[in-house]
């Protein structure tokens, strides 16, 4: 477990009935991709230490409110990056290419420096007495999932049928074309998660009031055969584990962030709508009807459901900057 520790002498909070009345309530903030590396920019080193610095500042309006905080995150652009270094290094060096779970246990251990370093910066201007853990998470899937004899996750750079090929003959990865981006892509499988490693740790640090990183990525993704793990060539969908993680850990609240404000159908059409509310049955209707797009809206809607149904509580979509806004988001109910 890789446990990073913040200690720092700050100002005590100042209590209020708002304060009083969330104290010891527990709350899962997934970040999305957009907490890191916005869509109109590079990822520069830069670019993501700003944009995680603006999302800690919104985190600390529920630290200010009382709660108890879980932060899990996305790894989509970062894992795709060591992938292109990967080929690269291969390229011009002859360097051996790490495999996906290799991949996302660095961009966890990268991530977590981002959002440790960000949040303790945030914390100390604020005057919050809190410290920081991040975990090293791995999940447990099936090795027989279906997932793994139908791979549909897209990762790393685009190929030429050439190059597609003689991946396939070398390593025998499985490719599928990008008709719009002319060009051929490794997809791996995207299995459910099982059981998050070191969850009830996780609990009982956040319950302690630290606030506690995990299941970065989705978590890295492994398989056990007679009590023995490995990891394997996965990705597990992020907003889903976190899911699992805030069921698991007794979460009051369930938070995933996103880049728009709440959620909407008929998204960038005529009859556009922002939703303040979805039930659960409205949310599968709007799912089966195709409403949620499956790179974007469809896995957090999905995640939002795995909540809801196994707490009985609320999950709320919305942009990071909103949180601590009473009325933000898209609130999806039982």
């Amino acid at each position: 477990m890789f446990v990073s520790v913040i200690n720092f002498v700050s100002l005590p909070l100042i209590f209020n009935e708002e304060y009083n009345k969330n104290m010891n309530k527990l709350a899962v903030i997934a970040l999305g991709g957009n907490a890191l590396i916005r869509s109109n920019e590079k990822g520069t080193y830069s670019e993501q230490i700003n944009n995680v610095m603006k999302t800690c500042d919104s985190i600390t309006n529920l630290l200010k409110d009382g709660y108890n905080v879980v932060i899990a995150h996305g790894n989509g652009p970062q894992v795709g990056n060591i992938l292109l270094q990967n080929e690269a290094g291969k390229k011009q060096y002859g360097v051996e290419a790490m495999p996906m779970d290799y991949c996302g246990a660095q961009t966890q251990g990268s991530i977590g420096y981002l959002i440790d370093q960000c949040l303790r910066n945030v914390l100390k201007r604020e005057g919050i007495e809190k410290d920081v853990v991040v975990m090293l998470t791995q999940v447990t899937v099936d090795e027989n999932d279906k997932g793994f004899k139908n791979p549909t996750k897209p990762v790393g750079p685009y190929y030429t049928k050439e190059q597609k090929d003689q991946y396939v003959a070398e390593t025998g990865a499985v490719f599928k074309e990008d008709a719009k981006r002319g060009g051929w892509r490794k997809v791996v499988a995207s299995p459910t998660p099982i059981k998050i490693e070191n969850i009830q740790l996780t609990k009982q640090l956040a319950c302690e009031g630290y606030v506690v990183v995990t299941a970065g990525g989705g978590g890295i993704p492994i398989i056990e055969n007679d009590g023995m793990i490995k990891g394997v060539e996965a990705v597990i969908d992020k907003d889903l584990a976190s899911a699992v993680t805030a069921v698991e850990i007794g979460a009051d609240e369930f938070y995933i962030l996103t880049d728009v404000p709440k959620v909407y159908i008929n998204f960038h059409k005529d009859g556009e709508m922002a939703l303040d509310t979805l039930t659960l049955q409205q949310a599968e209707e709007y799912l089966a009807q195709g409403q949620f797009g499956e790179g974007s809206m469809a896995p957090k809607i999905r995640a939002a459901i795995h909540y809801v149904k196994h707490s009985g509580k609320e999950c709320i979509i919305t942009e990071a900057g909103q949180l601590g806004n009473k009325n933000c988001g898209t609130r999806i109910i039982w």
